[in-house]
C-alpha cells in the first residue's frame, strides 16, 4: 500500500509539473501575444495620430486657404469700397464745380446789369436835365439883353444883375458852361455859323462875333454857339 501511494504521488506530482509547464507555456504565449498586440496597438496609435496630424496639417492648410480667401475678399471689398467713395467723391466736386460756375455767371451778369442800370440812370438824368436847361437858356438870353438896355447906376439893374450872377453860378454848379467861341477858330462841333464877314484884322475862319451864346453840359453841347466867320 505504501508503494502504490508512492507511485500516486509521483503521478501526481508529474502532473503538476507537466501543468505548471503548460501553465508557463501559456503565460509567456499569453504575454507574446500581449506584447504583440501592444506593439500593434501602437503602431495602430502612431498610424492614428498621424492620420491625426496629417488631418490637422490639412486642416490648417484649409483655415489658411480660407483666411487668404477671406483676407482676399476684404482687400477687394476695399478697394470696391475706395473705388466707390472716390467715384462718389469725384461726383460730388462735379457738382460742386458746377454750383460755382453758375453762381460765378450769376454775380457777373448781376454786375453787368448794375454798370448798364446805373448807366441808364445817368443817362436818363442827363436826359432830363439838358431838358430843363434848355428851357431855362432862353430865359438867361433874354435877362442878359436886359441888362444891356438897363442905364449904368440904375439900382433896379444892379439887382437884377446880382440874381443874373446867382443864376449862372447854379447853372455852373449843375455843370452848365459857356462855349468859347469869339477870336476863336471855328469848330463846327461847338459852333453854328450863321454869317460871313471880310476882316482883314481877323485870319481866315476865325469867329469874329458871337450872336448866341453856346452851352456844354459836362462834356456834351447842350447848345451850338450862333457866331460870325471871317472869311
Amino acid at each position: 500500500m505504501a508503494k502504490k501511494n508512492s507511485k500516486s504521488n509521483e503521478n501526481f506530482d508529474t502532473e503538476e509539473v507537466i501543468e505548471d509547464e503548460n501553465v508557463t507555456e501559456d503565460a509567456k504565449t499569453k504575454e507574446v501575444v500581449d506584447n504583440e498586440d501592444a506593439e500593434e496597438n501602437t503602431e495602430d496609435a502612431s498610424d492614428e495620430m498621424a492620420e491625426n496630424d496629417d488631418s490637422d496639417g490639412i486642416a490648417e492648410d484649409d483655415a489658411q486657404a480660407l483666411d487668404d480667401d477671406s483676407e482676399s475678399d476684404d482687400k477687394d471689398k476695399g478697394k470696391g469700397a475706395k473705388k466707390h467713395f472716390k467715384d462718389k467723391k469725384n461726383k460730388h466736386q462735379q457738382i460742386i464745380d458746377e454750383l460755382n460756375d453758375k453762381v460765378m455767371r450769376q454775380m457777373a451778369e448781376f454786375e453787368n446789369f448794375r454798370k448798364r442800370s446805373e448807366k441808364e440812370k445817368t443817362q436818363m438824368y442827363d436826359m432830363g436835365a439838358k431838358s430843363s436847361i434848355e428851357k431855362i437858356l432862353p430865359v438867361v438870353d433874354n435877362f442878359e439883353r436886359g441888362l444891356d438896355a438897363a442905364e449904368d447906376g440904375d439900382s433896379f439893374a444892379d439887382g437884377m444883375k446880382m440874381i443874373y450872377k446867382q443864376l449862372i453860378t447854379a447853372l455852373e454848379d449843375m455843370g452848365v458852361k459857356e462855349i468859347e467861341a469869339e477870336g476863336q477858330e471855328f469848330n463846327p462841333d461847338y459852333h453854328n455859323a450863321v454869317m460871313h464877314v471880310d476882316d482883314e484884322e481877323l485870319g481866315e475862319n476865325v469867329v469874329a462875333e458871337v450872336l448866341q451864346k453856346g452851352y456844354m453840359y459836362n462834356d456834351s453841347v447842350l447848345r451850338h454857339a450862333m457866331v460870325k466867320v471871317a472869311n
